[in-house]
């Protein structure tokens, strides 16, 4: 079992930049990779960004390349988000998730085993 706690979310200007947080707790978190992935009203949950357990390699969604960084400290049993340039468009719940599957890294939805509860990010054009 994976607890997954997001924190850092919030309202940002167009422009402005927000860090987010996943805590996680369970299973040792230096043997599974991690993924952000957002979901805007209406619309179906999107991926963000994964990285690999040792955070050596990471994969980002075309539209937050270059803007959103993601990392992870495996001592602190963490994962962040730092998000610069933000936009409108990324306006949505952002929930970090889980992935004890032995993969290296993915894209795919339903390839994460366990969720955070998820936390807001509003940006105000």
């Amino acid at each position: 079992q994976v607890q997954l706690v997001e924190s850092g979310g919030g309202l940002v200007q167009a422009g402005g930049s927000l860090g987010l947080s996943c805590a996680a707790s369970g299973r040792t978190f230096s043997t599974y990779a991690m993924g952000w992935f957002r979901q805007a009203p209406g619309k179906e949950r999107e991926f963000v960004a994964a990285i690999s357990w040792s955070g050596g390699m990471t994969y980002y969604a075309d539209s937050v390349k270059g803007r959103f960084t993601i990392s992870r400290d495996n001592a602190k049993n963490t994962v962040y988000l730092q998000m610069n340039s933000l936009k409108p468009e990324d306006t949505a719940v952002y929930y970090c998730a889980a992935d004890v599957g032995r993969r290296p890294i993915t894209t795919m939805k339903h390839a994460y085993d366990y969720w955070g509860q998820g936390t807001q990010v509003t940006v105000s054009s």
